[in-house]
């Protein structure tokens, strides 16, 4: 039931934004129907948006990301990050679980936390995915999620910069202005 209403809401949400700007929605994965196999392995962080500074300002600090993602069990997956912060590595690892009525994954370890997987096709980038995360208003009179941010990954540390562009172009039609793309200036942390 759940999951037929957030489907719903989905498809609602896609059809208010192409009614009332001509935005592109993006394609949503779902996490319970997609091949996860196609997704394993080696992903490159290359950018973030959000309509909040603060939902984005810790990239700002990294001059690169490398993640890792394994199915150690069935319905779990392991999403390991290598940051590189100035001249020093840090390490950090998710934990992602997998629900047969769900559309989204869910963070272990913070339950409020709903984390979608969209097609990077909407970046014009056949080898991205783009990984949405957010969270609920902290208040009940608050109009916005407390935390909604998009971020784009890719198979390759380089991208074509029209796919960043496109990705940035689509997500300020949605009103996501803040941005940040990571430089890459420095080794990847291995």
């Amino acid at each position: 039931m759940l999951n037929e209403a957030l489907s719903y809401f989905l498809y609602l949400y896609g059809l208010l934004y192409q009614a009332a700007a001509p935005c592109s929605a993006p394609e949503l994965l779902p996490a319970n129907a997609v091949n996860r196999e196609q997704y394993l392995g080696k992903w490159f962080f290359i950018a973030a948006v959000s309509r909040k500074e603060a939902d984005i300002q810790k990239f700002k600090a990294l001059d690169n990301i490398l993640f890792t993602m394994e199915e150690p069990a069935n319905d779990t997956l392991l999403l390991s990050g290598r940051m590189r912060m100035g001249d020093n590595c840090i390490n950090q690892t998710w934990t992602y679980h997998l629900h047969p009525d769900r559309v989204d994954l869910k963070l272990e370890g913070r339950p409020q936390r709903r984390s979608l997987l969209w097609s990077g096709k909407w970046a014009n980038c056949a080898d991205c995915i783009i990984f949405q995360e957010s969270e609920p208003p902290l208040q009940e009179t608050d109009t916005e999620d407390s935390l909604c941010r998009f971020m784009l990954y890719a198979r390759q540390n380089y991208v074509e910069p029209e796919v960043v562009k496109t990705f940035l172009k689509n997500s300020a039609c949605h009103d996501q202005l803040a941005n940040v793309i990571l430089p890459q200036t420095k080794e990847f942390c291995t």
